[in-house]
This record gives C-alpha cells, sequence and structure tokens, in this order.
C-alpha cells in the first residue's frame, strides 16, 4: 500500500508541474502576440529613418561614415528569466568566438540578469543591466539603456548582438556610425532643404534612429525568448506526460498486484475456515 501512495504523490506533484508549465507557456503565447504588433510599428518606424538617413547622405556624402578601425561596443541581449532553452548560452557561444576573432576584444554591455551571471565578472564586460520580462517593460529597459549608452559611447563604434525574432537565428547588427542603409528609392537633382545645418540634423536624426532601432532590437529579442520558452515548455510538458504515464501504469500494476494479494488472502482464509469446520 505504501508503494502506491508513494506513486500516487507523484502523480500529483506531476500534475501540479504540468500546470505551472501551462501557465507559463500561456503567457508566452500571450506575448509574443502582444510583441508582434509593437515589433511591426517599430521595424517600420525604423525603416523610415533609415530611408531619411540614406537620403540625406546620398546628397551629403562628406558625412558618410567609412568602416573605419576603432574601439567596439557591443550591447549583448539575453534573458531576464529562465525557461528558455539554450536562449543564453548560444549567445554566450558567439560572445566568445567574436572576442577570439577580434585582435582588439571589445567592449559589451549586457542585458538580462539570467545572461549576465553566467557571463560573471570579466574584464571585457562594460555593464550588466536588467532586462524585460513583459513588452510593458521595454520602454524603463530603453531609457536605463540609453542613459548609460550617453555615458559611454564616445569615441565606440556601437552594434547589438540578439536573437532576431525574424529569422529565429542570433544577429550581429551594427547600429553606430550609420552605415550600411538601403539605397534610396530615387535620385534627386538636389538636396533636400533642411531647417537646421546639415550637421545638426545629422545628429538629431542619429539619436531619433538610435532611440528607435534600440526599442526594435529589444522587442525581437524578448519576442524570440518566449518563442523559445513555448517551444522548451512543449518539449517539457511532453516528457512530463510520459513520465505521467509511465507511473500510470506502474501504479495500475501495484494496485492489480494488491487486488491479488487481497484475493489470494480470502481464499486462503476460505479455505481455513472451510477445513476448521470440516475437522471440527
Amino acid at each position: 500500500m505504501s508503494r502506491r501512495r508513494e506513486i500516487a504523490r507523484r502523480l500529483e506533484a506531476l500534475a501540479d508541474i504540468a500546470g505551472i508549465m501551462s501557465a507559463m507557456k500561456g503567457l508566452a503565447l500571450m506575448e509574443v502576440r502582444i510583441l508582434t504588433d509593437f515589433l511591426a510599428s517599430q521595424q517600420r518606424m525604423v525603416a523610415g529613418i533609415e530611408a531619411a538617413a540614406a537620403d540625406f547622405l546620398a546628397a551629403h556624402g562628406e558625412f558618410a561614415s567609412t568602416d573605419q578601425a576603432g574601439n567596439e561596443l557591443y550591447i549583448l541581449i539575453g534573458s531576464e528569466q529562465g525557461f528558455c532553452g539554450d536562449f543564453n548560452e548560444s549567445l554566450l557561444s558567439r560572445m566568445e568566438l567574436l572576442c577570439q576573432q577580434k585582435s582588439a576584444p571589445p567592449r559589451w554591455l549586457v542585458v538580462g540578469r539570467r545572461l549576465a551571471s553566467r557571463i560573471g565578472e570579466r574584464d571585457c564586460l562594460e555593464l550588466a543591466l536588467p532586462g524585460a520580462t513583459v513588452a510593458d517593460e521595454v520602454p524603463a529597459v530603453l531609457l536605463h539603456l540609453t542613459h548609460e549608452l550617453s555615458r559611454r559611447l564616445s569615441g565606440f563604434k556601437l552594434s547589438a548582438l540578439y536573437h532576431c525574432a525574424a529569422t529565429g537565428d542570433i544577429r550581429q547588427r551594427r547600429l553606430l556610425p550609420l552605415r550600411d542603409l538601403p539605397a534610396p528609392e530615387r535620385g534627386y537633382p538636389y538636396p533636400a532643404e533642411l531647417n537646421l545645418p546639415p550637421e545638426t540634423f545629422l545628429r538629431g536624426l542619429t539619436g531619433h534612429y538610435l532611440h528607435a532601432v534600440l526599442n526594435e532590437v529589444l522587442y525581437s529579442s524578448l519576442m524570440a525568448e518566449n518563442r523559445q520558452r513555448q517551444v522548451h515548455m512543449d518539449s517539457a510538458l511532453q516528457r512530463l506526460d510520459e513520465d505521467s504515464a509511465r507511473l500510470k501504469l506502474t501504479y495500475n500494476i501495484q494496485r492489480q498486484e494488491e487486488i491479488t494479494e487481497e484475493i489470494e488472502v480470502i481464499l486462503l482464509s476460505a479455505d481455513m475456515l472451510h477445513e476448521a469446520e470440516h475437522g471440527g
């Protein structure tokens, strides 16, 4: 009896765990749906700013940047929470590969405490910031991130390394200085008239672009994280179902053995009673 009760307690525990995982999967699915609209809107905004920047640089080639050697600062965006498979491990592997490939190892600004805990203390780590767990937390994370970048960005080329929701892969993306922009849709015989000096206009446009593109990167990473969490929860729930099925089979076998033993005891008692009656 004690063995069967132990199995029953394990089955109840697995059922509780399955309920928690199902809730986590549901929350991840809800976040993906919310982020879909946010990300699409942000991508349109970034595309519009990039088009404006491409038109400006086509008319003012003296401001076009070339890919010159210099110090690099990477924003590495991981997860704030766990239960998302190898989301952080794959980023850490790519980070280490980049550090090996570069003659001058880049500096790293890490977003996401779960990833930061895996990286630990390293000389190349500039700063670690908390990340977003839901879409509503992204603006606060962005505000903190841009504040820290404003204090550290001078003299650095800025790039981002993150999980891209569109491709499902890790993306290495140059953010600043502005380069590799899409070609203008059409040429103009004269440059656009500006109400500001070109230097001031480009400085303001760069600020707007950085804010918009970081928003896109954060939303994209969070969506990829929640998609991976869905997959991870699906796999875990499947394993729980398999474990529960095996335990239920063991439970039924144990119960059948106990019933058989009870029947044998009853039959044995009946035989003994019968013998006693006839013997008497």
